[in-house]
């Protein structure tokens, strides 16, 4: 008897939850839209907003009242979603501090990171990887969940991005540069 009253005491929380994320959802994702920059961040405040809500489902109140909780608990994700933003810069500013004064940039480097970062996203981790940190294509292919042949192909066209930005950034070094960042591992 206690198994059948849990199904239906789950079956009826499944039920309410379903109706709670159908009538408010577009509420919660609107709220968070209009607070970030970027709607892929949105979608993470509703689903993290969700998942409190079902996790303390029974403190949800009933009704139009509901409404109100969701949004300030979407309100309290988005200020754990900022604070952990400022930690994150926070930590990457002191880090890059203390490494400007460890492993003072040379001249050559400056251009070559300026010219990396004028690439792609995809463009600048395939070249990083490759170069940075010493994956063979087989190795990237595994990492970024592509196939190796593509992932020859994509950095092929990386590394003639690379040059490219390097000259017209006016770069006149060493080729073996570009090199070691983006040829090496060729295998």
């Amino acid at each position: 008897m206690t198994d059948i009253s849990g199904l239906m005491e789950r079956s009826h929380a499944e039920r309410r939850f379903r109706a709670l994320f159908d009538t408010h959802r577009r509420l919660v994702l609107g709220y968070a839209l209009r607070r970030v920059d970027e709607p892929a961040d949105a979608a993470d405040v509703v689903a993290e907003t969700f998942l409190v809500a079902w996790r303390k489902l029974g403190d949800v109140p009933e009704g139009e009242a509901a409404r109100a909780w969701l949004l300030g608990v979407a309100r309290r994700v988005l200020a754990n979603q900022r604070r952990g933003e400022r930690r994150r810069t926070g930590l990457a500013d002191r880090l890059a501090a203390e490494l400007a004064v460890t492993m003072p940039a040379e001249p050559e480097d400056d251009v070559v990171r300026r010219a990396l970062a004028r690439l792609t996203e995809d463009d600048r981790e395939l070249l990083l990887l490759a170069g940075w940190e010493g994956l063979t294509p087989s190795e990237i292919a595994v990492a970024t969940g592509t196939l190796a042949v593509t992932v020859r192909s994509r950095l092929h066209r990386a590394r003639r991005r690379l040059r490219a930005e390097l000259t017209a950034l006016g770069w006149e070094g060493d080729p073996a540069t570009v090199r070691s960042i983006a040829q090496e591992t060729v295998a």
